[in-house]
C-alpha cells in the first residue's frame, strides 16, 4: 500500500518535512483557498506542487474538490459549478495528479462536538457527543421538528445538558458543529445553517442519491478519458444529521451508486473511521465485495459508546477502537493481490493514517484539529508494522 499524508499547504503547522520524517511517501492536499464552485487553475495546482516538492514529497492525491450546495440541490448555479469541477479535473490531469477524493454530504462535512476532547491519558481527540449535539439542535439551532428525530431518553438528557452548559460552552459546540471542511476558510453561522438546512426540507435521500448519480454521470466519463480515479468519501458520522439526508453510510449505499455509474473511474474512499462509527458495517467484508472500486483508504479508528444509531464516539488510537485494523489491512492486501493477478496498473492502493490524537508536543503545536504530527506518526508506524508483518515472505499472508 502507498503510504500518504494529508497536508493543508503552507499554512499547515505540520510541515512536509515532518510528513517525510514520519515515513510518508506522498502527500494528499487541496487548494482550500479557492472558492467552492471555482475551477482550480494550472498555475495554482503547479504552485502547490512546488510547495510540496520543496519539502521533499510530491502532491499525489486530491482531497477534496468541494462539490457545491448548488450541485447537491440542483440550484441555479449547478451547471456553472459542474463545469468548473470538470475543468479542475482536466487541469489536475495536465499536472499529473490522477486521484480525487470527494464527498456528497449536504451542508456539513465531518461533524464533531468537541475538537480536542481530553482522553483519560491526557491526549486530545475529536469527539461526537450525541447529547451535546442534540442539545445544540434543540436549543441553539432550534430546528423545527427536531424533537421527532430522537428518543425520549435522549431528549431528556439533552435538555438537562443544555441547562448545565454556560454560554461559552454552547458557543463552542455550535462553532465545532458548523466548522465546515477541514482546512477550509469557510464556516457557517447558526443562521447560515438554518438557511442551508431549509433548502433540503423537501429532499428525501433518494433524490439526493439521484443527484449524486447524475453528477457522476457527467464527470465519470471525463475522468475515465483522463485516466483519473474519483473516490467518494463516506458520510461522517454515517447517519442523518439535523434532518439532512445522508446517502453514503453503508455498503448498500455504495453499491447503489457504484452500480448506477459502473465506470472504473468512479469508486470509493474506504474510511474505516467514518464507516466504523456504525456497528453494522462489516469493513473487511466490504473490502472483499467492493474492493475493485476502492481507490483510496483512510485508516483510523473510533470507539463507539453504544451500538445504537446514532451514538456518541471518539477518535481512538489507530489500533485501539472498534475496528479490527489487522483484518482490514489483510483484506486490502488481498485486494492488491487480486489486482496484481489481473494486471491492473493501480495494484498499489494509496492510504493515509487519518486523524490522530494529539500527544506529547502536539498539544502545544496548534495544528489542524484531528491532524497532529506525532499522533499521526504513531498511527502510521503502527499501521506500517501491520503491513510489514502481513506482507512478510515467510510469516505473512502473501
Amino acid at each position: 500500500m502507498r503510504q500518504t499524508w494529508r497536508w493543508f499547504g503552507p499554512v499547515d503547522r505540520v510541515t512536509v518535512k515532518d510528513a517525510a520524517q514520519a515515513g510518508a511517501e506522498g502527500l494528499v492536499s487541496a487548494l482550500h483557498h479557492v472558492p467552492t464552485g471555482t475551477a482550480w487553475s494550472v498555475d495554482e495546482i503547479e504552485k502547490r506542487q512546488r510547495e510540496a516538492r520543496a519539502g521533499g514529497l510530491d502532491w499525489e492525491l486530491v482531497e477534496s474538490i468541494p462539490i457545491s450546495e448548488a450541485i447537491k440541490t440542483g440550484g441555479g448555479e449547478a451547471r456553472t459549478h459542474l463545469a468548473a469541477w470538470k475543468q479542475s479535473l482536466e487541469n489536475l490531469a495536465r499536472c499529473g495528479i490522477h486521484t480525487v477524493c470527494y464527498n456528497f454530504m449536504p451542508v456539513l462535512d465531518w461533524t464533531r462536538t468537541d475538537l480536542r476532547w481530553e482522553t483519560p491519558l491526557g491526549a486530545r481527540a475529536m469527539r461526537f457527543d450525541l447529547i451535546d449535539f442534540v442539545a445544540f439542535d434543540l436549543f441553539v439551532l432550534k430546528r423545527e421538528g427536531a424533537a421527532s428525530n430522537y428518543p425520549e431518553a435522549v431528549l431528556a438528557a439533552a435538555e438537562k445538558r443544555h441547562h448545565a452548559l454556560d454560554d461559552a460552552a454552547r458557543a463552542t459546540i455550535a462553532a465545532n458543529v458548523s466548522a465546515g471542511l477541514p482546512g477550509s476558510t469557510e464556516s457557517y453561522t447558526v443562521d447560515d445553517l438554518r438557511r442551508h438546512i431549509a433548502t433540503y426540507a423537501e429532499t428525501p435521500a433518494a433524490t439526493l442519491r439521484q443527484r449524486l448519480i447524475d453528477f457522476l454521470g457527467e464527470v465519470a466519463p471525463l475522468a475515465e478519458k483522463l485516466d483519473m480515479r474519483l473516490c467518494c468519501h463516506p458520510d461522517d458520522p454515517p447517519w442523518p444529521l439535523l434532518g439532512l439526508p445522508r446517502i453514503m453510510s453503508t455498503e448498500s449505499d455504495y453499491r447503489a451508486v457504484l452500480d448506477a455509474v459502473d465506470s472504473p473511474a468512479s469508486g470509493m474512499t474506504l474510511c474505516t473511521g467514518s464507516l466504523g462509527a456504525r456497528a453494522d458495517n462489516d469493513l473487511p467484508g466490504m473490502i472483499d465485495r467492493l474492493g475493485s472500486r476502492i481507490h483510496f483508504v483512510h485508516l483510523r479508528n473510533v470507539t463507539r459508546e453504544a451500538d445504537t444509531l446514532p451514538c456518541s464516539f471518539f477518535e481512538d488510537e489507530h489500533l485501539a477502537g472498534g475496528t479490527d485494523m489487522v483484518a482490514v489491512i489483510a483484506a486490502l492486501l488481498r485486494e492488491e493481490k487480486r489486482r496484481r493477478s489481473a494486471g491492473r496498473a493501480d495494484c498499489e492502493i494509496p492510504m493515509r493514517p487519518d486523524h490522530g490524537q494529539e500527544i506529547l508536543d502536539d498539544i502545544t503545536r496548534g495544528a489542524q484539529p484531528g491532524y497532529p504530527a506525532i499522533g499521526r506518526l504513531k498511527g502510521l508506524a503502527e499501521l506500517r508494522g501491520i503491513l510489514q508483518a502481513l506482507s512478510h515472505p515467510t510469516y505473512g499472508q502473501r
